[in-house]
């Protein structure tokens, strides 16, 4: 019985792959079967980040599938929005193709789904044990810092194993390395979300695209996610705020130094407060600039979606 066809499916799972050559043919494999454990209509999407170990041909020859190439490596951010604007089901499956995230646990997210959440999002039991300093605490530091930022409190943030009501993500455009604060996303626009453990399995095959310098990545995630929260409608009154308060300082800086001049007697020239003065200033009017040009920027942009991803082939196997 074909599985993809030209009915709705209920279920779509999305694979952003990356060089992962020797997990794809197990990971399609183990997806079927935990996917027809759920005797519900489902498809399956993998999208090829560019990959140039030969994971699009060995991905080619497997069915039933939706098999999506990109140009080039976008990024993982990129790969999964291509995936998630394809799919056709009301419930939407991501998980990352490295075989760390069990299909297998799918079954348990969609049944949460099934009891009314929005966002069901795994969390990775026995992960850096091994590693208690060099990694595992520097993820627990990490993910109690979005937690606290983003108000969706969550122990595993960077868990992609996560199943999503499809109308969740319909707003959400994913760009830069958005896809780790997807669930964040969604939560803070009203999507009811749970956190379940599940399992984590070492990788298998191939080597793991991340280090240590993953975590500062993540709190650069967070510092946009916080700004475009606050300030994404109106990002004037960030870069205004902060403007003007560089002119109060060069203001005050400026009094100061006619002070010392008509009081003192001192000559400008005798000490650093006009350099100080003019450079308060000076960064004062280029940071309300930027705010009136980031104004500009949003108004032209608002509405339209820039995923910028190039698709070369799309293989469709029933």
């Amino acid at each position: 019985m074909s599985t993809i066809d030209t009915t709705r499916p209920m279920i779509s799972v999305v694979v952003p792959l990356y060089d992962e050559v020797g997990s794809v043919r197990e990971l399609h494999g183990r997806l079927l079967a935990a996917l027809h454990g759920l005797k519900r209509s489902f498809e399956i999407i993998f999208v090829d980040d560019g990959s140039g170990d030969g994971t699009f041909a060995v991905a080619k020859d497997l069915t039933p599938l939706i098999l999506i190439r990109l140009k080039r490596n976008y990024g993982q951010s990129v790969a999964l929005s291509t995936g998630i604007h394809a799919v056709r089901g009301e419930v939407i499956v991501t998980l990352d193709g490295d075989l760390e995230n069990p299909p297998e646990e799918i079954p348990r997210l969609v049944e949460k789904i099934d009891q009314g959440y929005g966002i069901v999002s795994g969390w990775r039991q026995a992960r850096w044990r091994d590693r208690p300093f060099s990694r595992r605490f520097p993820s627990l530091l990490a993910n109690a810092f979005v937690s606290w930022v983003t108000g969706v409190n969550l122990h595993d943030h960077g868990c992609q194993l996560k199943a999503y009501r499809r109308e969740c993500l319909s707003d959400l455009t994913f760009s830069g390395d958005m896809h780790r604060m997807a669930a964040a996303y969604a939560a803070r626009s009203g999507a009811r979300i749970i956190e379940i453990p599940v399992r984590f399995e070492k990788r298998k095959y191939g080597r793991s695209k991340y280090g240590i310098f993953r975590v500062f990545k993540v709190l650069l995630d967070v510092l946009v996610f916080h700004f475009f929260q606050r300030f994404a409608t109106r990002p004037m009154h960030f870069f205004g705020v902060i403007g003007f308060a560089m002119l109060f300082f060069g203001g005050l800086i400026f009094l100061l130094m006619l002070a010392f001049r008509f009081f003192l007697h001192m000559p400008f020239i005798s000490t650093p407060l006009p350099t100080l003065s003019a450079f308060f200033i000076i960064i004062a009017f280029q940071f309300i600039l930027m705010g009136l040009l980031a104004e500009m920027i949003y108004r032209f942009a608002v509405g339209r979606e820039q995923s910028g991803a190039e698709v070369a082939e799309i293989v469709k196997n029933s």
